[in-house]
C-alpha cells in the first residue's frame, strides 16, 4: 500500500489540473445557457474538493516518481479522469447509463471517437464540446501536458513521459530537458489546432463546428457534432481539409519539427516511416476506388476516389469521421481499411495500432531471416532511417506484435461470447484497439455502439485503454515481479 500512496498523491495533484479544465465547458455551458451550468460546475468542485483532501490527506508521501510507478500512474491516471470526464455527461443526459457516460469518456479521451450517444446534432453545445475537448486532451496525452506542469509540482516527470509516447524509441528527445520537450508539442499541437479551425471555417463550417472538428482532426479523435458525421456536411472542400490535417497527425511529431527547422518539404520523404504511410495509402487508395468503381458501387470514378479517399484517410490512419456508409462496401475493401488502421500511423504521431515504424521493422527481419536461410553465412544488419535495429529492439517488437493480434483474438471471441456476431466483435475490437472509432456490423458508421450490451461496452473500454496504452504498459502491472521489491 505504501508504494501506491506516492502515486495517489502526485494523482491527486493531477486531479487538480484536470478539474481546472472543466472551467471551459462550464463558462461555455453558461454563454449558450444550455442548461448544462449544473452538471459541469458540480463536477468541478467536487473533483477539486476530492483533489486537495487527498493532496493533504497524503503530501508527507510526496517523492520523486520512480520507473515503475510510472506505469502505475499512468494507468490510475486514465481511469480517473474518464472517471472525471464522465460525471457531466452522466448528470446531464438522462438517457444514458453510468456505463455509457464512461464509454464516452474513455472514448474521448483515448482518440477512439467511438460514441453511444444519439442527437448530437440537438447535444448542449457545452456537452458537445466537452467530448471534443476530451478528445484533444487525450491526443497528444493528457500525461505530456501533466510533464509540462509536474516539474513546478515538485515532481518529475520523465517515466510518466517514458510510460505514455507510444513507439519504439522513447528515449530519444528534442530538448534537453523532458519538460521542455513537452512544452514543444504542446505548442506545435496548439498551432495546428488553431490553422485546422481556421480552414475548416473557411471551408464551410460554422465557428462551434470548425473548434469542435479541428480539436477532432488533429487529435486523430473522430468525434463529431452530428450523428452523419462529416457526411453531413456534404463538402468536398471541408473534406480535403480533415484529410490535411489527419495525415498531418499521423505523422511523427519529430519529423514536423525536423521540417520547420530545416525549412524544407525534404524531410518527410526521407523519413523512412513517411514515405511507407503516403506510398501504401495512396495505392490502396487508388485500388480500393477503381475496384469500386468497376463493380459498379459508385457510377462515377470521382465519386469512388471521393469517398473511398476520404474514409482510408481516416480509418486507415485511425481517425474516425466518415463520409460515407462503409460498412455497405465490399468485405475485402473495409477490411483491408480497418488492416491499414493497425500498421499505417507513425509513432510519436496521435495514431494508434502497432505503428509504422514496428511493422518496418518485422518486415526487414523477416527478409533478413530469409536471406540468412539461403546464406547461413551472410551479415546482414537492419536499419530504419539510417539506423541499425538492434536485436533487442527487434524481439521486443516481435513479442508487442505477438501480444496485440492476441488482444485482438482474444476480445473478438469474448465479444461473439456475449453474443455479438463475429464482423462486429471483429471490427468492433480492431476499431477500439486502433483507436479509429466506427466498426462494421452493428457499430459501423451508420449506427453506433449504443446498441451493445453493459458487459460488451466494458470490454470495448478495457480494449481501447489497451490500445491507448500500448498494452504493455497495462498488462505489466497484472505480474507478480511488478510488485515485488
Amino acid at each position: 500500500m505504501y508504494k501506491v500512496i506516492p502515486i495517489i498523491h502526485v494523482l491527486s495533484k493531477l486531479g487538480l489540473l484536470f478539474s481546472m479544465l472543466l472551467a471551459v465547458p462550464t463558462a461555455m455551458s453558461a454563454f449558450y445557457a444550455d442548461g448544462a451550468f449544473p452538471a459541469f460546475a458540480r463536477t468541478a468542485l467536487v473533483t477539486t474538493f476530492a483533489s486537495c483532501t487527498i493532496w493533504l490527506l497524503t503530501w508527507k508521501f510526496n517523492r520523486e516518481l520512480r520507473a515503475r510507478d510510472g506505469f502505475t500512474l499512468v494507468l490510475m491516471l486514465w481511469l480517473a479522469f474518464a472517471l472525471v470526464a464522465a460525471m457531466p455527461l452522466y448528470l446531464h443526459l438522462p438517457q444514458i447509463s453510468f456505463t455509457d457516460a464512461y464509454f464516452e469518456a474513455i472514448s474521448g479521451l483515448t482518440t477512439t471517437g467511438a460514441t453511444v450517444i444519439t442527437g448530437l446534432d440537438t447535444l448542449a453545445p457545452s456537452v458537445n464540446f466537452w467530448r471534443h475537448m476530451l478528445n484533444w486532451l487525450g491526443g497528444m496525452g493528457i500525461i505530456v501536458l501533466a510533464v509540462a506542469v509536474l516539474p513546478m509540482l515538485g515532481v518529475g516527470g520523465t517515466q510518466l513521459f517514458k510510460a505514455e509516447i507510444p513507439g519504439i524509441d522513447k528515449d530519444s528527445k528534442m530538448a534537453p530537458r523532458i519538460s521542455q520537450v513537452a512544452k514543444k508539442l504542446w505548442a506545435a499541437y496548439s498551432l495546428t489546432t488553431v490553422a485546422a479551425f481556421f480552414a475548416l471555417h473557411w471551408a464551410g463550417m460554422n465557428w462551434f463546428d470548425a473548434v469542435c472538428h479541428a480539436m477532432s482532426a488533429v487529435a486523430l479523435g473522430g468525434f463529431s457534432t452530428h450523428d452523419d458525421s462529416i457526411a453531413h456536411f456534404d463538402s468536398l472542400q471541408i473534406e480535403w481539409t480533415l484529410m490535411f490535417f489527419t495525415v498531418f497527425g499521423a505523422i511523427n511529431f519529430a519529423g514536423h519539427f525536423a521540417a520547420i527547422g530545416q525549412r524544407s518539404l525534404k524531410v518527410y520523404w526521407k523519413d523512412e516511416e513517411c514515405r511507407v504511410l503516403l506510398l501504401v495509402l495512396l495505392a490502396s487508395i487508388a485500388a480500393a476506388a477503381l475496384y469500386l468503381w468497376h463493380t459498379g458501387f459508385y457510377p462515377t470514378l470521382g465519386e469512388a476516389f471521393r469517398f473511398t479517399g476520404f474514409n482510408f484517410v481516416s480509418i486507415g490512419l485511425a481517425s474516425g469521421f466518415a463520409n460515407a456508409d462503409f460498412a455497405q462496401w465490399p468485405l475485402i475493401v473495409s477490411l483491408w481499411m480497418f488492416f491499414l488502421s493497425n500498421v499505417l500511423a507513425s509513432s510519436g504521431s496521435m495514431g494508434g495500432g502497432i505503428k509504422n515504424v514496428r511493422a518496418l521493422v518485422l518486415f526487414k527481419f523477416s527478409l533478413r531471416e530469409m536471406t540468412v536461410l539461403l546464406h547461413p553465412s551472410a551479415v546482414r544488419t537492419v536499419k530504419v532511417n539510417s539506423r541499425t535495429i538492434p536485436e533487442r529492439t527487434a524481439l521486443t517488437v516481435m513479442a508487442f506484435i505477438f501480444v496485440y493480434f492476441m488482444t485482438v483474438v482474444v476480445f473478438s471471441f469474448l465479444l461473439m461470447a456475449t453474443g455479438l456476431d463475429f464482423i462486429s466483435a471483429f471490427s468492433a475490437v480492431v476499431a477500439c484497439i486502433t483507436n479509429a472509432g466506427p466498426g462494421l456490423g452493428v457499430v459501423g458508421p451508420a449506427g453506433n455502439y449504443a446498441g451493445l450490451s453493459d458487459i460488451q461496452k466494458m470490454l470495448c473500454t478495457a480494449v481501447m485503454l489497451l490500445g491507448r496504452l500500448e498494452i504493455f504498459t497495462v498488462l505489466i502491472l497484472f505480474t507478480p515481479a511488478y510488485w515485488r521489491k
